[in-house]
């Protein structure tokens, strides 16, 4: 039962984190979690270690789908990069702390940070008419990049600083909550950035990948990942990352935005409460 349960929540949170960019953390701690105060079976779950088995699965989870976006030529590597530079760090800072937090305390602050994640989709117009009225085209520290998307040119430009810092915030998240900063990278590429959804969610699965690999490693070596448990979540979320990135590129950018929005509420709801 153990076995089919765990499968099962791999291949659920690898392919909705696939789909929207979040990476997997964003199912797969609240539902073990949840899981914990109803079974038995389940007792073993603490803040430590399912963040730690988080990041472990999400690195099985971002190289499935990286590697599918990449064929679809989705992913932007050169921003990515640039982004991992922030966010390596801030993953190891976030692991650190990860150790000093209990299990109830962990709930609250997991289920207060996603409603703040939802709330800024809602002042999204707002801060995207800024992004476009910004004029940065003469700013030497500004990243400009253009993209081809289904024969429609898109384009967009970031400050390489805010980025960076933003970024180091998004790794500390990664690191404490096991969520792979995703939900707070794809939030960020679009309402401060201009990413396309559809930019924005790959590159995001991208740079998780790589920031999965640095964070699980230090959990690795703090002795917080069960292995028995960790390896049978493995395959279904290979499986869940590949389909997910698949279906991404089926729908349009509104969709994923409110799949994004309702996915945060109803887990932040349900975590505080």
């Amino acid at each position: 039962m153990l076995l089919i349960v765990m499968i099962i929540i791999g291949l659920a949170s690898a392919f909705v984190g696939s789909l929207v960019g979040l990476g997997g953390g964003l199912i797969f701690v609240p539902s073990l979690l949840f899981l914990s105060k109803f079974s038995d079976a389940f007792s073993w779950v603490t803040p430590q270690n399912v963040v730690a088995m988080s990041l472990l699965i999400m690195i099985f989870t971002g190289v499935s789908s990286t590697l599918t976006y990449i064929k679809g030529k989705r992913v932007d590597v050169y921003s990515g990069l640039i982004f991992l530079i922030g966010s390596i760090p801030g993953a190891l800072v976030g692991v650190w702390l990860n150790g000093y937090v209990a299990i109830d305390a962990f709930e609250l602050y997991f289920g207060i940070l996603m409603l703040i994640l939802a709330s800024l989709f809602f002042v999204k117009d707002y801060l995207l008419q800024y992004a476009k009225n910004r004029n940065v085209q003469d700013k030497k520290l500004y990243i400009h990049r253009e993209f081809d998307l289904s024969g429609e040119t898109v384009q967009y430009s970031y400050s390489i600083i805010f980025g960076v810092i933003i970024s180091f915030f998004v790794g500390l998240i990664s690191g404490l909550f096991g969520i792979g900063g995703g939900s707070l990278m794809v939030t960020a590429m679009i309402l401060f950035f201009s990413f396309p959804a559809h930019i924005a969610a790959p590159t995001s699965m991208f740079m998780i990948f790589i920031s999965s690999i640095v964070s699980s490693s230090a959990h690795v070596m703090a002795g917080n990942v069960i292995w028995e448990y960790a390896l049978l979540a493995v395959p279904g979320a290979w499986f869940g990352g590949v389909l997910g990135a698949k279906v991404n590129q089926k729908l349009n950018s509104r969709v994923l935005e409110w799949i994004l929005r309702l996915l945060m509420i109803i887990i932040g709801i349900r975590l505080i409460l």
